[in-house]
């Protein structure tokens, strides 16, 4: 698809325990949907150990090549939980205990009846000129700074921090998708389907095959910014099937509304 000048965003997944497999990451599709449906694409991924240089060198990267940078993960009470050092070295900016971060981990741990100790002091650390992400499950918030928002690792955090950030951005158009389904092999639909990728250099166009428990079945999926574009690519995708002896199933049609 021929790039616009679309609101960008890339995510850095932060962890070890993510690339052992042992931890299963559930915050990309999440992270993807909710700023698809502000206007902002998420355009590239990246999931990098907790290695201080390679952290570094991710964030200043991607910051000075996307419209907006996310993190997940590294920003605990341990000693493996270095994001927000590595943050502040990648911007250029000192690090230490924020006055108000500090003030919602006390508030947050008296009421919790749990002793604020230097382990968990640590996560009121917060670089200089930082923006602060609340967290209104654990109190222990994110920041932002300069583009870069840093966010917890653990979903239901992560998707509360989000969630408050989302209203923040601005955003493009959202994309529109529109899934079609069929029972062709891809074989014989790769050729049709490259002939409409170029008459249509504004709209992706995605395969996607699968086994179900009684049949093979593949969802062609068509997404673009402009609905009508969409439109008339999904009803040249459904004549491209009828073409070709099938009958194309439609599934999804979805178009979030932007805001922000």
């Amino acid at each position: 698809m021929t790039p616009s000048a679309s609101v960008t965003a890339a995510l850095i997944i932060i962890g070890n325990e993510v690339l052992s497999g042992r931890t299963h990451d559930k915050n990309l599709p999440y992270i993807a949907e909710k700023l698809n449906g502000v206007g902002v694409r998420l355009t590239e991924a990246r999931v990098i150990p907790d290695i201080p240089d390679i952290i570094i060198r991710t964030v200043r990267e991607l910051s000075a090549n996307f419209t907006y940078v996310f993190t997940t993960g590294g920003i605990g009470p341990t000693h493996d939980d270095i994001t927000a050092d590595c943050a502040a070295e990648a911007m250029g900016v000192a690090i230490d205990i924020e006055p108000e971060a500090l003030r919602r981990l006390e508030i947050h741990y008296q009421n919790s009846g749990l002793e604020i100790n230097e382990a968990r002091l640590r996560m009121a650390r917060i670089p200089s000129g930082a923006t602060l992400i609340d967290n209104p499950i654990s109190a222990a918030p994110g920041f932002r700074i300069g583009n870069v928002h840093v966010m917890a690792g653990v979903p239901k955090i992560m998707q509360a921090m989000l969630d408050g950030i989302l209203p923040t951005l601005k955003g493009g158009r959202p994309m529109i998708s529109i899934t079609l389904r069929c029972s062709l092999p891809e074989g014989r639909i790769a050729e049709g389907l490259g002939a409409l990728a170029n008459a249509y250099p504004d709209v992706d166009f995605g395969s996607y095959p699968a086994w179900t428990k009684t049949a093979f079945q593949v969802s062609l999926v068509v997404r673009g910014e402009d609905p009508d574009r969409v439109e008339q690519a999904a009803l040249a995708v459904e004549g491209l099937i009828r073409d070709l002896g099938d009958t194309a199933e439609r599934i999804t049609a979805s178009a979030p509304t932007a805001s922000g």
